[in-house]
């Protein structure tokens, strides 16, 4: 059993603190913030993630996971002590370190003994000799650690079987002998290591997120293409995803990218990028196309509304960022039903968890208890995020329930011929072949 403290109960120091623990180690999770602390000692989880608060529950019973806003009680003994805090978009994309800074002076001020520092929080190359100086700089007296950089490559969604089945785990440092003994850590999840200098490794985790990103982005400009061609988006991923030089994987054509880590390590990489002269190009368009194709799904509405939203009553289906989660962080949803509200529409929505995080960030949303709540008296209905349960709805009920039949789907979720069948009006995403683009093959 070794002894980990976690500094932050977000999302990935939660589920870090949390799985470290289901493997026999024995964790104390840091936070300032005593209503997130509170919450924990009762037993309750301050976010959504599918099987999180039983596996916390198992461990905190078994005596193995612990909760605290001190940072002495949480250092004490500690062999390893993880950042993971909040790294935010600043004004100009860039990665906001307040939080890291924070964390460090504190485990500096307050450490006793000897203690590898690994930092989970995503941050600009650089950050770890940053963070060295830092806690150097602070220490009332000198006391010995590393620093190692263990970059998280976490989905939301299924966050505790990637942490437990990871696909590698990178590490990177100037001390071998603390990577060493971190990849030990790690050792009883037999996955790939990755180890590297400190950059190196805060390299990886952008420029893997940005590729990821660049992926989603590429298959929604070609979805944009399909539409005006008369082709179907899902079928030209399907056919290129058998290739093994591409995969199927991050090609599904929807309303875009979001959460807590695509747009703001893009943004992120990019300012580095611009930071020291360079132009980065492919990274700004990413962005662009990302933003262009939220956009698309209000323009459809307001096309297929006569023109104007004024006075409408449009419905969503989802406002979490994607499924299995209650993040609202850059939702698609969410900045649909801003343009949505602020063109004179009336938005209804429904989700599954994620109502009260989006009440907070749009409060004007009619949130319902209900997809058929949702839809009722609805001159449009918008599916936004992948819900499983939004598969399975009766869709002749959804269609009586409605003002209009007007259905455009953000996820491809549904067969456009079966709507057509039960009198909607279908718009997919990049599913041109039904008939609303060209089929010309661009000759006129």
């Amino acid at each position: 059993m070794r002894k980990i403290c976690v500094i932050g109960s977000g999302y990935v120091g939660l589920v870090t603190g949390t799985c470290f623990a289901d493997l026999g180690n024995d964790v104390t999770l840091v936070d300032i913030d005593e209503l997130k602390i509170d919450m924990l000692l009762d037993g309750k989880m301050p976010i959504y993630e599918p099987g999180l608060a039983e596996v916390a529950q198992r461990n905190t019973e078994a005596g193995r996971m612990h909760f605290t806003t001190s940072y002495a009680v949480g250092l004490k003994q500690a062999e390893f002590v993880f950042i993971c805090v909040g790294t935010p978009s600043g004004v100009d994309g860039e990665a906001d370190l307040q939080y890291v800074r924070a964390a460090a002076q504190s485990i500096a001020k307050t450490m006793d003994h000897p203690m590898i520092i690994v930092n989970k929080s995503t941050v600009p190359v650089g950050t770890g000799d940053w963070t060295t100086e830092i806690i150097s700089s602070n220490q009332p007296q000198p006391i010995g650690f590393s620093v190692v950089s263990c970059p998280e490559f976490l989905r939301e969604g299924s966050a505790i079987a990637d942490f437990m089945h990871p696909d590698r785990t990178v590490l990177g440092s100037t001390d071998p002998a603390a990577a060493e003994t971190v990849a030990e850590l790690y050792a009883p999840l037999d996955s790939p290591i990755v180890v590297t200098d400190l950059r190196t490794a805060e390299m990886i985790k952008y420029a893997s997120n940005a590729f990821l990103a660049t992926r989603i982005s590429f298959i929604n400009e070609i979805s944009i293409i399909c539409e005006r061609l008369g082709a179907d988006v899902t079928e030209v991923a399907r056919g290129m995803g058998f290739d093994k030089r591409i995969g199927p994987h991050f090609l599904q054509a929807g309303v875009g990218f979001g959460g807590s880590c695509f747009p703001k390590d893009v943004k992120a990489l990019a300012n580095m990028a611009q930071t020291h002269g360079m132009h980065p190009q492919l990274l700004n368009a990413v962005m662009e196309i990302n933003a262009f194709q939220r956009r698309q799904i209000t323009l459809k509405a307001r096309e297929m509304l006569g023109g104007s939203l004024n006075g409408k009553t449009v419905a969503i289906l989802g406002l979490a960022f994607k499924e299995n989660t209650d993040d609202t962080r850059e939702s698609p949803a969410l900045t649909v039903a801003r343009s949505l509200i602020n063109q004179g529409a009336t938005v209804k929505a429904y989700d599954p968890v994620a109502m009260e995080n989006a009440n907070r960030e749009v409060p004007s949303i009619v949130l319902c208890d209900n997809s058929y709540c949702a839809a009722e008296d609805a001159d449009a209905l918008l599916v936004l995020t992948p819900w499983n349960e939004f598969k399975h709805l009766d869709m002749r009920r959804v269609r009586q329930a409605m003002k209009q039949p007007i259905l455009i789907d953000g996820r491809n979720m549904y067969s456009p011929e079966e709507l057509r069948l039960l009198g909607f009006e279908y718009r997919g995403v990049g599913r041109g072949y039904n008939g609303e683009g060209s089929t010309s093959n661009g000759q006129e």
